[in-house]
């Protein structure tokens, strides 16, 4: 049976395929859609959403070490925050099959950097594997639990954006049920105290020699012969990018098992042409240890060191052209920068936290981010995720050292990053006596990769119902005594609450709790905020003097006729939720009757 999917939903459907018990994730794009298409084998498959990416890790290490196959799937940042358990798991080994699917986004399209999880294949000492098409993504994956097993490793399984979001044709097959291992005590394998783990670093390094022989044998690396004047090395989508552009003109290799590197079946194809290019995406991964073993090479300093390496990028470098396109005008094309949504529950929170002077915003990873953008201009930095807090709580230390700076910090992040990563940071605050303002949005759900469950939502991956984390009591379990719950819609009710705790000589806690304007509604929600977006908002025109106040407010529902000099509202975008009417100062919004 062939099917159209993406890398993403190949991966699900190959770890049905493969046997896999178990599966974990934290949502991040691109890697996203990989669990949430594994619901849909529920029946054969156990999956669940972590609060974050080193428990999932670890949750799926140790249903791998009680004898099933299990994978654990994240963005390449998230790799990060479970890198710890991941250099250890190397030394430990695995008694079912593990899979670490990590998803790299080179150009970064939504993420803060651009870093190549390659080098953690090496770092590691874990072998890794490199798809470059959907079906390649579900046929590789099955493999990849037969290395892990045979080998006694995890297994690094690398994705990037094209692959991931990309449709292909796939061959799909019936599902092999893979018994559970055995699960038997041992030690000396599974409890790294130090004198363990001494003699399992010996057993990695003997490991990756076998591994260098699987890799120069197996036909997941292959080469093509063509033209001989140049030949091209390449892994993952690069491979069919450089096809697309050179096609025959050209002979290939193609490395599918990428760590250990093929260094002599790549030799054997570096003798067969007259000049050897790598085409690959971020890091010279490849280049570098092809010119460690004496092989010969042109890749960075003639391809770039960032972004997406397509046709038409490869084709400039090489060729110093690309391809004819239609011509268009740069000033008819109307600029669409990201925004937050019409009636987003942030929207009204950072206008009234923007009209507070000499505060440092400290920032984190969500929608919220885009508050850093006009006309809120309110976020100072982004890091990582549940970095807010932290840093804030550093950056209030060094202005409470001058006495002359009456600067104030304000760390602001979501419901979900707080679950991730911000209760430790929150811990820090409290432990270290930092005087600032934390506040935790709670939209009551994981809004920026697409509507997650996550701990305070009151149900699992699985729409299973759950209990659901109280924020006011872990928050005061955290030590915080001065906590507040806002509706960030009123803005009155923002304006009295951030005076409150600007006012406070100690940290506190600010939660603004409403849904996300885009998320479906539970029927807790609708019992809780059933009287919100009853009727849209309108302006009179007759009132309306073209003041700007409501534009101010940053929402995509409202518009300025310059000629008129009148606001107008979308609407088709407008969902009511009242922030632009508490703005106008000659009261021409009004809700509309019914």
């Amino acid at each position: 049976m062939k099917k159209l999917l993406t890398g993403n939903e190949a991966i699900a459907r190959g770890a049905w395929e493969a046997g896999v018990r178990f599966a974990a994730a934290y949502p991040g794009t691109p890697s996203t859609e990989i669990l949430e298409n594994i619901l849909n084998y529920q029946e054969d498959i156990y999956a669940e959403w972590a609060p974050n990416e080193k428990v999932a890790f670890e949750s799926a290490a140790g249903a791998a070490l009680a004898g099933a196959r299990a994978l654990v799937s994240m963005k390449h940042v998230g790799v990060n925050v479970a890198a710890d358990p991941l250099f250890t798991l190397s030394y430990i080994g695995v008694n079912g099959g593990f899979v670490l699917v990590s998803a790299d986004e080179p150009g970064m399209h939504s993420s803060q950097n651009e870093q190549d999880n390659r080098n953690y294949a090496r770092f590691a000492k874990i072998p890794m594997f490199e798809p470059s098409t959907s079906h390649e993504a579900k046929e590789m994956l099955q493999e990849a639990y037969r290395v892990s097993e045979e080998y006694d490793t995890p297994v690094l399984f690398r994705l990037t954006t094209r692959l991931c979001h990309s449709k292909g044709v796939v061959d799909c097959q019936d599902r092999v049920e893979v018994p559970v291992a055995e699960y038997q005590k041992n030690a000396a394998k599974t409890v790294t105290v130090p004198a363990n783990a001494r003699k399992l670093r010996y057993k990695v390094e003997e490991r990756m020699v076998k591994l260098y022989d699987y890799a120069n044998k197996s036909p997941l690396n292959f080469s093509e012969i063509n033209n001989t004047k140049i030949g091209i090395i390449a892994s993952g989508v690069a491979y069919h990018f450089a096809y697309e552009v050179f096609g025959k003109q050209a002979s290939y290799f193609k490395l599918g098992f990428s760590n250990p590197m093929p260094i002599e079946k790549i030799r054997e194809f570096a003798d067969q042409v007259e000049q050897l290019y790598v085409i690959e995406e971020n890091d010279p991964f490849i280049e570098n240890q092809l010119k460690a073993n004496g092989i010969e090479c042109i890749g960075k300093d003639m391809f770039p060191f960032t972004g997406e390496m397509t046709p038409d990028v490869i084709r400039s470098s090489f060729y110093g052209t690309t391809l004819e396109t239609l011509e268009f005008s740069d000033d008819e094309v109307v600029a669409r920068p990201p925004t937050l949504c019409a009636g987003c529950p942030h929207r009204g929170f950072f206008y009234e936290l923007a009209k507070k002077r000499n505060v440092f915003i400290s920032g984190d990873i969500g929608c919220y981010t885009l508050a850093f953008a006009p006309p809120y201009n309110a976020m100072d930095t982004v890091i990582c995720m549940g970095g807010s807090i932290s840093m804030g709580h550093g950056a209030q230390k060094v202005f409470d050292m001058n006495k002359d700076n009456k600067m104030k910090v304000v760390s602001v992040l979501g419901d979900s990053t707080f679950f991730h990563t911000g209760i430790n940071s929150l811990l820090n605050v409290t432990y270290n006596q930092s005087n600032t303002v934390n506040v935790i949005l709670d939209n009551r759900i994981t809004g920026m990769t697409g509507h997650q469950e996550n701990p305070g939502t009151g149900y699992t991956a699985g729409g299973q119902a759950a209990p659901e984390i109280d924020l006011v009591a872990l928050v005061k379990a955290c030590g915080i005594n001065q906590v507040k719950v806002v509706d960030p819609n009123n803005l009155a009710e923002v304006k009295q609450v951030l005076d409150w705790a600007f006012a406070l000589n100690e940290p506190s806690v600010i939660i603004t709790r409403w849904p996300c304007v885009l998320k479906r509604f539970s029927p807790e929600d609708k019992t809780e905020f059933q009287n919100a977006f009853q009727s849209k908002s309108v302006i009179d025109h007759e009132k309306c003097i073209g003041c700007r106040i409501c534009i101010r407010t940053g929402c995509p529902a409202l518009s300025f006729d310059k000629a008129a000099k009148k606001a107008s509202i979308d609407r088709n975008q407008c969902v009511g939720c009242e922030v632009c009417l508490q703005t106008c100062p000659v009261k021409a919004i009004t809700k509309e009757r019914k």
